[in-house]
């Protein structure tokens, strides 16, 4: 069997991006969250296409991933710099859960998926691209929504851009 390569130019932008002071930041021996690109999402004001952010709350918000697994995949952080679900106040957990569930139910009235998968990569060794800030995903899925692009080439098509995906969202997230 020989490999064939079917090239995803665009993931480069992304992979030369993450820097390591932000894959460290908040590490042992880091220079703290200056790094961290969802510290600075955090700080970057009010939900906003531009800026992604769906919802903020007191301790916690909710960005559009900007490199999605699916259309709508979302993000549920904590507005502090932290890694560890342990070092998260009872308040932190609570607006935690409670976003996730909202998020949840944006996606499914936003897109009607098939199913949602909810997930958290804790640490690099389990997949966390940046494992010093706790992040929850919040995907919807499809039957067939895997095809031989991703379970071959390892490339993604997205149906959506960001901006269309950030309008749904957000249309479909609970006022108040």
């Amino acid at each position: 069997m020989s490999l064939e390569h079917l090239w995803a130019g665009w993931r480069h932008e992304y992979v030369s991006g993450a820097t390591e002071a932000e894959r460290t930041a908040g590490e042992p021996g880091a220079r703290g969250s200056d790094g961290c690109v969802f510290c600075r999402l955090a700080a970057s004001g009010e939900p906003s296409e531009e800026n992604g952010v769906v919802w903020r709350g007191k301790t916690v918000y909710v960005v559009l991933n900007a490199y999605p697994y699916a259309s709508g995949h979302l993000l549920v952080m904590p507005l502090r710099h932290l890694g560890d679900l342990g070092d998260l106040t009872d308040e932190e957990s609570a607006e935690l859960w409670a976003a996730t569930r909202t998020a949840a139910a944006a996606l499914t009235a936003a897109y009607g998926p098939d199913g949602l998968n909810l997930g958290a990569n804790l640490g690099r060794a389990a997949g966390a691209g940046i494992p010093a800030h706790l992040h929850l995903h919040v995907l919807p899925r499809w039957g067939g929504d895997t095809n031989f692009m991703t379970s071959v080439g390892g490339v993604r098509v997205m149906p959506e851009a960001l901006p269309q995906s950030w309008r749904r969202v957000t249309a479909a997230w609970p006022a108040g």
